[in-house]
């Protein structure tokens, strides 16, 4: 609250800010702050930016790793042809992208800065990245669901690195170095990348359809979440769940049953009409055994001889063509 004077010696030099934390942690705070008003600067302020910056890292470090062994050239999923909740995930970069295009015409770059932050933590951390994992970890290497979840996060990886160019430079520069694919020397050289569409509203699964089941994801993990609490379970895959919902939308989710486990991570899922037009879950403790590999609750696990702490899926995935999935 008092302004930085030498008198005072309470100065904070760019470059002793530098050294420490790097030219982008600077950078990132002046984009955040509000320069409409007085702009306040701490070792705290910038502990907070350097948190947020790790954020954003760590999100591309995922990105990448994940796209190890992805050529775009020869793996590249067409847009109509991935996983459902690979092409909404496309969808929702394309929505923000053009969120960000808005805010970097109206100089507003802390609505930027946020706009990043939040689809770090909540569209890919707490969400995409963490159902996409099973895919990625237990489906055969060039199997068409793991391209799938790879295309998406290459189409994510490119338009990511572009949106943070103008603010954290130098992070922007060493990704693209990175990224798989023929590409323009420098990141600066380039403009927004345009593999990014929104999902048409005729889609099998449309923006509307995700956004319930996103809803009922939520009611899941707080019936869960008291069942842990209790030791009833100790993760959501030992929880068997059950979603009651109107005749209509019982119809629509029942086709989705096998693979919503995955959206929820959790134990089998089933789904029934109910005489009432709200969605009701319940949870209950599963019997079945655990699979080593994938660690999900199977009747089946142990059912093939050459695997037998394996659940069907794996042993597939391990010896045969694999598993196919359609939604998640």
């Amino acid at each position: 609250g008092r302004k930085m004077s030498k008198s005072l010696g309470n100065g904070i030099e760019p470059q002793d800010i530098m050294n420490k934390l790097g030219a982008d942690i600077l950078r990132l705070w002046i984009a955040s702050a509000d320069y409409s008003n007085e702009m306040s600067l701490s070792q705290e302020i910038l502990k907070r930016n350097a948190d947020a910056y790790r954020r954003l890292r760590n999100t591309a470090r995922f990105l990448l790793g994940n796209l190890d062994g992805f050529d775009p050239a020869q793996h590249l999923r067409p847009l109509n042809e991935m996983v459902a909740l690979d092409r909404w995930i496309v969808h929702r970069a394309w929505e923000l992208q053009e969120k960000i295009k808005a805010a970097f015409d109206s100089y507003n770059m802390a609505e930027i800065v946020q706009l990043l932050l939040n689809f770090c933590s909540v569209d890919l951390g707490s969400l995409y990245l963490d159902v996409t994992k099973d895919r990625l970890y237990t489906m055969p290497t060039d199997s068409h669901g793991r391209r799938s979840a790879q295309s998406a996060m290459y189409h994510i990886a490119e338009a990511f690195t572009r949106w943070i160019a103008p603010i954290l430079t130098f992070t922007a520069d060493e990704l693209w170095g990175y990224l798989p694919g023929e590409r323009a020397e420098h990141v600066l050289f380039t403009t927004w990348y345009d593999g990014l569409a929104p999902l048409p509203a005729d889609a099998q699964l449309n923006a509307a359809d995700f956004d319930q089941l996103l809803a009922v994801r939520e009611q899941v993990a707080k019936v869960l979440e008291p069942m842990r609490a209790n030791g009833a379970i100790g993760a959501a895959l030992e929880a068997e769940i059950t979603i009651a919902a109107s005749e209509e939308q019982a119809a629509k989710w029942q086709p989705l049953a096998d693979e919503l486990r995955f959206l929820f991570i959790s134990g089998d899922v089933q789904v029934r009409p109910a005489t009432t037009d709200e969605v009701f879950v319940s949870a209950q403790p599963t019997q079945k055994t655990k699979c080593v590999r994938c660690w999900h609750h199977r009747a089946d696990v142990g059912s093939n001889a050459d695997h037998p702490e394996l659940c069907g899926r794996c042993a597939g995935n391990i010896t045969g063509a694999g598993e196919v999935r359609s939604w998640f």
